[in-house]
């Protein structure tokens, strides 16, 4: 068993400050997000590197594939890695790992080399830094704020995410213009800041555990099957799944518009740019909504409006519409990502948050990595039109399945999360 320690059972006092105050929060929250930040601006860096110095749609594709993969083989066992080992530790490896891969691929760049093989394995280690990271992290929030401020946290955090997408996008873009290598050597400066930030956190950062001999099978299981009681939530993250798979084929089908019709990479940098401002204000708005608004609602509500904006992307070519566009499908998934992120902590023993956390995660973002292969294969096959076309169809019929199952309101009115 785990005791609770720290802020996570300090819930009732009675006045805790602002978050901001919070100087635990606050190194653990900035550390996270200049990771995340470097991360966003290599994996934009990917498909720019294959599409105007590879000439790969397939290339772009599978490097893509290759960053996001992990979140598919390496998500379930780096849960229960999360429960088991010390947190600090762990993301200090994360941190390493990332570096050091990054460090791999600005030398390979730097000497004027491009070679697709070593640029998909630096892209698979740094995604799983990236998502062990997350994992420990998610896990963590709990043990330095207290209970009352969880929602507002983790707002924050979803916020933080957005706006790391936000300012990534346009960093990987601008910094690839001045050398193929400059925007993974950025990534690796983002590894060592944030790992000077968690050297100074002084809150532990989970409870007490006794030793068990228990193996990391046995306990991914134990993971799996609480998640598989939680009705709701299961039969949310695989419409999710289906929405993520879409929305990854969505990212590279945008860039392969812009540059058919003559734009930069620059554009492409603009479409992140306000993507990621929507995203943030979904995300302020969702850690309001959180524990007032159903989460069924705001999920059917999410792909309701993602279906409607994914239409016009068929027709135009323009980098300023396709922004905005973006910008209210990130809006609507950055406010769905909070409500249904503080659902999940809530409804979540302690001992259990990192494999249900990680859990959730493969089944709503594992099949990204497939997406971004198939992406770049239907690309390759169809065509940008014919693909963004298939992809507003797609999303249509996920959005009809969400109203068509039963469980999902029953369950969500049922445990809807609300304290």
């Amino acid at each position: 068993m785990r005791l609770l320690t720290g802020r996570a059972a300090d819930a009732g006092q009675a006045d805790p400050g602002p978050l901001r105050r919070n100087r635990d929060f606050f190194l653990l929250w900035t550390g996270s997000g200049i990771s995340l930040l470097g991360l966003r601006a290599s994996t934009a860096a990917y498909p720019l590197l294959m599409l105007w110095y590879g000439d790969s749609p397939a290339g772009a594709g599978m490097v893509g594939f290759a960053v996001l993969l992990p979140q598919l083989v390496v998500q379930l066992p780096a849960g229960a890695l999360v429960d088991r080992w010390d947190r600090r530790r762990l993301l200090i490896g994360c941190d390493i790992a990332g570096l050091m891969a990054m460090g791999a691929v600005v030398a390979m760049l730097a000497t004027g080399r491009l070679w697709l093989p070593a640029l998909m394995a630096a892209a698979f280690v740094d995604g799983t830094a990236g998502l062990c990271y997350r994992l420990a992290e998610r896990a963590a929030v709990s043990h330095v704020v207290p209970a009352s401020q969880l929602s507002r946290a983790l707002g924050q955090n979803e916020a933080r995410g957005q706006a790391a997408g936000l300012l990534g996008q346009p960093a990987g873009s601008g910094l690839f213009t001045l050398g193929p290598w400059v925007p993974f050597g950025f990534t690796a400066l983002t590894h060592l800041l944030a790992l000077t930030t968690l050297l100074f956190i002084r809150e532990d950062l989970q409870g007490w555990r006794s030793v068990g001999t228990r193996t990391v099978r046995t306990e991914v299981a134990e993971g799996v099957r609480w998640v598989w009681r939680q009705r709701f939530m299961r039969a949310a993250a695989a419409l999710i799944a289906g929405s993520n798979l879409l929305f990854q084929v969505l990212v590279l089908t945008l860039a392969l518009i812009v540059k058919e019709h003559g734009g930069s990479v620059w554009s492409v940098g603009l479409i992140g740019l306000v993507s990621g401002l929507g995203g943030v204000a979904g995300a302020l708005a969702g850690s309001r909504a959180a524990g007032r608004v159903r989460p069924f609602t705001v999920l059917a509500g999410s792909l309701v409006v993602w279906t409607v904006l994914m239409v016009p992307v068929v027709f135009t070519s323009d980098p300023v519409a396709l922004s905005a566009l973006l910008a209210g499908m990130s809006f609507a998934g950055a406010l769905m990502n909070v409500v249904t992120g503080v659902h999940q902590v809530r409804v979540t023993p302690d001992s259990l948050q990192g494999r249900v956390t990680s859990v959730f995660a493969l089944l709503g973002s594992g099949m990204g990595s497939t997406g971004a292969l198939a992406g770049g294969l239907l690309l390759a096959a169809f065509g940008s039109r014919s693909t963004a076309l298939g992809l507003a169809v797609a999303m249509g019929l996920l959005t009809l399945a969400a109203f068509a199952v039963p469980a999902l309101r029953h369950d969500a009115a049922a445990t809807d999360g609300r304290p």
